[in-house]
């Protein structure tokens, strides 16, 4: 039912406001099945709280578990296992993943926050197809403890909500610390942006409300020639690695089936050397710290959260490494990063991706209230 697991039914809905968990997460007295049957059959039902299930419970009450894709290492929504999630802003079309069925209930108005993960973009991806806002924080400042881990360099509890005082709401209550609420004074929206012209054209459209708002606007290119590219191709080494690092005993001895896009994704993170890792990190350390460079503490970085709209569900192999060129710079950073549903193409949602500085997450915040 639009993306929940039938576990906890939502019978006697709360007073207040409803929080619905991706299944990565550990909720007491319930399994936690990470997409996988076997996974859930070889796993004990935990009797303790993730701590950011803890966290939001001081102000949300869970009414739900929702379908995650398989161990979370995937961007589509789909799951071969327990199908595909209903998109509710397109119903023909893919609702984005790993937190699928998170944000569809939270898009179809069965919940008011989704809790899930965010490591390559399964947050913002499926908040860009659903017509949501989400949330990907600073990796330093949301707690890890009691998740079903996929990469734990780039792994992040994260937030989804139709309304973003609710999603200041969640993330007052996740993130530890006070984070800086300097107001940003420059948005960088880089010259080369690898995506359509019509995308480019209608996200740029938006960013002239923050410019007459008293922003100044950079175009300058992010990366030299092929660096979109090489980036996205050391990232995806990178989280392959521990991928296997984390799953790989348990996959050779368990021999869980997956769907087609997983198991060959799989295969290949199998394939990874400790040499082709070494060197894949080398190079997300040098783009990191030219990005953070050229960021410093008053610029805000705008791109596509998505190169384009939902794909069509029929085709669930569609563009995988274009929508990781985007979204991995935020997990490379450990920086927040925030999809805002601003624009539509052909009369589907289309999400706006703003880049703080790590441990700017409140100043991201209150930049996207100029937005939204």
């Amino acid at each position: 039912m639009n993306g929940f697991v039938s576990w906890l039914p939502v019978i006697d809905a709360p007073v207040g406001m409803r929080l619905a968990v991706k299944d990565v997460f550990d909720v007491a007295g319930m399994p936690t099945g990470a997409g996988n049957p076997r996974w859930l059959a070889t796993h004990p039902i935990p009797q303790r709280d993730a701590a950011a299930v803890r966290a939001l419970r001081a102000e949300f009450t869970v009414v739900g578990k929702t379908h995650t894709d398989e161990l979370a290492y995937s961007l589509t929504g789909t799951n071969a296992h327990y199908g595909t999630p209903v998109n509710p802003a397109a119903p023909d079309r893919m609702p984005g993943g790993s937190s699928s069925g998170a944000a569809t209930v939270v898009a179809a108005g069965l919940a008011d926050l989704g809790l899930g993960t965010d490591t390559a973009g399964s947050i913002r991806v499926p908040a860009s197809y659903t017509g949501i806002f989400g949330l990907r924080p600073t990796h330093s400042r949301a707690p890890h403890d009691g998740i079903v881990p996929l990469a734990p360099s780039f792994d992040v509890p994260a937030l989804l909500a139709r309304e973003l005082g609710t999603l200041r709401a969640g993330a007052r209550l996740l993130l530890a610390g006070t984070g800086a609420d300097t107001r940003p004074h420059t948005i960088w929206w880089p010259a080369d942006i690898p995506v359509a012209d019509p995308v480019r054209k209608v996200l740029r459209g938006t960013l002239t409300r923050l410019v007459g708002a008293g922003f100044e606007l950079t175009t300058a290119p992010l990366f030299e020639a092929g660096g979109w590219d090489r980036v996205r191709a050391a990232f995806s080494t990178a989280q392959a690695a521990q991928v296997w690092e984390q799953h790989g005993d348990w996959v050779r001895r368990e021999r869980p089936i997956f769907g087609r896009n997983v198991s060959a994704r799989l295969e290949l993170a199998s394939a990874v050397t400790a040499r082709m890792a070494s060197e894949a990190r080398s190079v997300l350390r040098a783009a990191s710290d030219r990005v953070l460079r050229a960021l410093g503490d008053d610029r805000v970085l705008a791109l596509p959260a998505t190169p384009y709209p939902a794909p069509l569900l029929e085709d669930p192999g569609s563009g995988r490494a274009a929508v990781v060129e985007l979204t991995c710079l935020a997990p490379i950073l450990g920086a927040p990063a925030l999809s805002l549903p601003v624009a539509r193409i052909d009369g589907l949602p289309l999400g706006l991706s703003l880049i703080a500085p790590p441990g700017h997450d409140e100043s991201l915040l209150a930049t996207a209230e100029l937005l939204s």
